[in-house]
């Protein structure tokens, strides 16, 4: 026994030491103007420091003495504190708002930029404030189309809302608001994101190496968390734009512990429709909304809880021809625990639903399609701040997934025959574990271990297929009923070294695995792509990313250098059989082709952060691959997300207290896309025959969008402005779609038609603050 005990001294002196020698300051900190949690808030003394987490809760651990604390965050006056530690102190700090606005850091989190010591690589971060500025359509401040513009995430398509990652598909991006998973974050088909600018606090987004409490995706996190609501006096602020109009509304409830926030946007093309005197337009539907909602409770003062939801919904209506409607809902219940000083604890309970419905009236037909994902969500983390050198993550969360790929309801007199695809039931639970540890004075580990077990629940049929993709036997499961469950560890591993006061190495493994896919054959993400879960022939798709990274502040922090490589690897990809038909399909198994994948590419950002030009430059080199047994004999083709080059410049100037001018110039090469080899004809239709699938590019895609706002007069409870934007503002005719038709004229010869959907789209959009 003795012998144990002098084993543990030798192998944990820093946890003695820090007993004898050291204590602990702690707390929370926020904005004194509106209330607001600091999130990734900087908390230094001379030799150490640390962030505050999602919550604006620090724990610091230092020597017994005196020592000077510096607090600071962006946008926010710097802190500065004497105190001497005798023992663990609770320090709860308001920062004040700082006065000058025309030297401000506005790129990073904090005001000492990305961090050179920290671990963490592939993460990107945006604020409401950078993305205020940028030029979007129709003058929409869009976070999915601001990430676009950042190096290895690429845009998929012309005014499409959905993104591609280091050689991932649309579906393998987690996409988190307040916790809760948005399965579709688009709107009218894309051309706008589902959340509301007005609506968020932070927006992180992690290209690999993501830390052990994400997971359920392959290629990254988009992780967006929505402000709190002022809990010091109440504002009301909105805009009005050439296509939607927004208000915001938020305050306290007991001022200074609790604090609500109502956020609401919709859409009125369908009001100027009405305007018409033509039929066919002024009966047609073409909207959509979006409501955000969230209330706080300070407890006391070790507890909060906050509720938090969103709901959005989109309708397309064509007379009484055709609709599509479809729209996301979730729901977070939080409660956040201070423990002790060294211990924080968040409990989530998270609800998520997304659904659409199409329907055909068309003659005697009356059709409609429905379906839908729904989630509940449990989620335990406690943060161990266990000392000056270890900080500690151990949770737990666990997901019911109840699927309905589609249901077909149609009238007695409809040639379409009534039909309930079986619902698909599964439970995916996760315990993980991560420590960032601080080796040295240059030298920084972060490690740790997800444990997945997703587990396929019945009622309902499961098959068994030959190599052709029939079915061959059918098993039947009762409900509740466990038909498989697959177990998978993910380990993570991340190290960086400084090279000096303003320059570091990093590099980094992840292993990451889904159990949720999203089918589609069309070219690009569509509100009709139906989810589905793992089944005993669909397994867990798994890949294994490597990442080397050099970082370097230039010019006293004013510019950021950032250059990282990639290597990802992925198991069980999925694409189709040729003529697959995935939507009417009740064993949609038979559809669908299995294999691996590849991507590998290299990452440039070079960031202006200070002075009156702000902006940065990034550029993508990379390359995307799939092998897949049935597609190509089996060899090496492209994937559709493949795009070997994209720039993107973004660049903010303040030139006065009133004008603030922007612009960015966007360039891509072109997808890969499948075109027909050749034709033949039956009768008198013509067919088309492929025979390289991705074989082909799109055209070269380039954009100029500029953009001015002027800030109005600012008086004591009112302040407003003038946003105008110009996208595309050089009339760029830039390929949405290339459709192939015979020659009118000659039968023998087939034409390319090219279709551009926007050349010149100005906007202006009033804005307005009362508070």
């Amino acid at each position: 026994m003795n012998k144990l005990i002098l084993l543990i001294v030798l192998l944990l002196p820093g946890t003695f030491t820090f007993a004898q020698q050291k204590h602990t300051i702690s707390g929370t900190l926020k904005a004194r103007k509106n209330g607001e949690s600091l999130i990734g808030a900087s908390v230094r003394s001379k030799n150490t420091g640390t962030v505050t987490n999602e919550y604006g809760f620090y724990s610091l651990t230092l020597p017994k003495g005196a020592h000077t604390i510096e607090i600071s965050s962006m946008g926010l006056q710097t802190a500065s504190l004497n105190i001497v530690l005798t023992r663990d102190t609770i320090i709860n700090l308001a920062l004040e708002e700082s006065s000058s606005t025309l030297n401000e850091v506005v790129i990073n989190g904090t005001t000492q930029g990305r961090s050179i010591k920290g671990t963490q690589m592939g993460i990107e971060k945006l604020t409401t404030k950078e993305m205020k500025n940028i030029p979007m359509l129709l003058g929409e401040r869009d976070v999915m189309k601001a990430i676009q513009l950042l190096p290895g995430i690429k845009s998929a398509g012309e005014g499409n809302a959905g993104f591609f990652v280091r050689g991932g598909a649309a579906d393998q991006n987690l996409i988190l608001l307040d916790e809760a998973p948005v399965y579709n974050a688009s709107h009218l088909l894309g051309f706008f994101s589902t959340f509301n600018s007005d609506a968020i606090k932070d927006v992180t987004v992690y290209k690999g190496g993501m830390p052990a409490q994400y997971g359920g995706r392959l290629s990254s996190v988009l992780d967006i968390k929505m402000n709190d609501g002022n809990d010091q006096d109440y504002n009301v602020s909105g805009g009005i734009g050439l296509i939607s109009s927004k208000l915001n509304v938020e305050g306290p409830v007991q001022k200074g512990k609790s604090s609500f926030l109502i956020s609401g946007r919709r859409t009125y093309a369908d009001m100027f429709l009405k305007l018409s005197s033509d039929t066919t337009l002024n009966n047609n539907k073409l909207y959509f909304y979006d409501l955000n909602g969230k209330i706080n409770y300070q407890l006391g003062d070790r507890d909060k809880i906050y509720l938090s939801g969103y709901f959005g919904a989109d309708k397309l209506g064509v007379g009484d021809n055709f609709g599509l409607k479809w729209g996301n809902g979730t729901g977070t219940l939080r409660w956040n625990h201070i423990i002790n000083s060294k211990l924080f604890s968040n409990t989530s309970l998270i609800f998520s639903n997304y659904s659409y419905e199409i329907s055909i009236k068309n003659g005697a037909n009356d059709v409609k399609l429905y379906s839908q994902i729904r989630d509940w969500n449990i989620k335990e983390e406690i943060q161990w701040y266990a000392s000056d050198k270890h900080n500690v993550r151990i949770g737990l969360n666990s997901i019911y997934h109840t699927m309905r790929p589609g249901d077909i309801t149609s009238s007695a007199g409809s040639s379409f025959n009534s039909e309930d695809f079986q619902k698909r039931y599964s439970w995916e639970n996760a315990l993980y574990l991560s420590d960032v540890w601080k080796t040295t004075e240059k030298f920084n580990v972060s490690y740790g271990l997800r444990v997945t077990a997703f587990s396929i629940l019945g009622g309902g049929d499961f098959y068994n297929l030959d190599k052709d993709g029939n079915v061959k036997d059918t098993m039947h499961y009762k409900s509740g009923e466990f038909v498989k469950t697959y177990l998978n560890l993910e380990p993570r591993l991340a190290m960086s070294y400084q090279l000096n006061s303003s320059a570091s190495i990093k590099a980094s493994y992840v292993r990451n695995v889904q159990n949720l896919h999203l089918i589609s054959n069309s070219t690009t993400s569509s509100p009709t792509d139906k989810w589905v879960a793992s089944t005993n022939i669909i397994k867990p798709e798994i890949s294994d990313q490597v990442s080397l990274g050099y970082y370097k502040n230039l010019a006293g922090n004013k510019y950021e250098l950032t250059v990282e490589t990639y290597y990802k690897t992925m198991q069980h990809q999925i694409d189709y059989r040729d003529g697959a038909d995935v939507f009417v399909n009740g064993s949609i198994e038979t559809q669908l082709l299995f294999g691996k994948g590849r991507a590998y590419g290299v990452e440039w950002l070079l960031k202006k952060k200070a002075g009156k030009l702000t902006g940065w430059v990034s550029y993508t080199l990379s390359k995307t691959e799939r092998k897949i047994d049935g597609i190509n004999s089996g060899a090496w083709y492209n994937a559709r997300q493949d795009r070997t080059h994209d720039i993107a410049i973004v660049a903010m100037y303040q030139l006065n207290e009133k004008w603030t001018l922007s612009a960015n110039w966007i360039y891509y090469t072109g997808d890969a896309v499948s075109f027909p080899s050749g034709k033949y004809t039956v009768g008198n239709e013509v067919y088309y025959y492929y025979t390289q699938r991705n074989g082909y590019r799109m055209p070269n895609y380039h954009r100029l969008d500029i953009g001015a706002t002027k800030q109005l007069k600012v008086r004591k409870h009112w302040s407003s402005e003038l946003a105008f934007s110009l996208y595309n503002a050089y009339g760029r005719e830039n390929a949405y779609t290339i459709t192939f038709r015979t020659n009118k004229d000659d039968a023998s010869k087939t034409e390319a038609v090219q279709t551009a959907l926007f050349k010149f789209i100005p906007s202006i959009s009033y804005n307005f603050k009362f508070r």
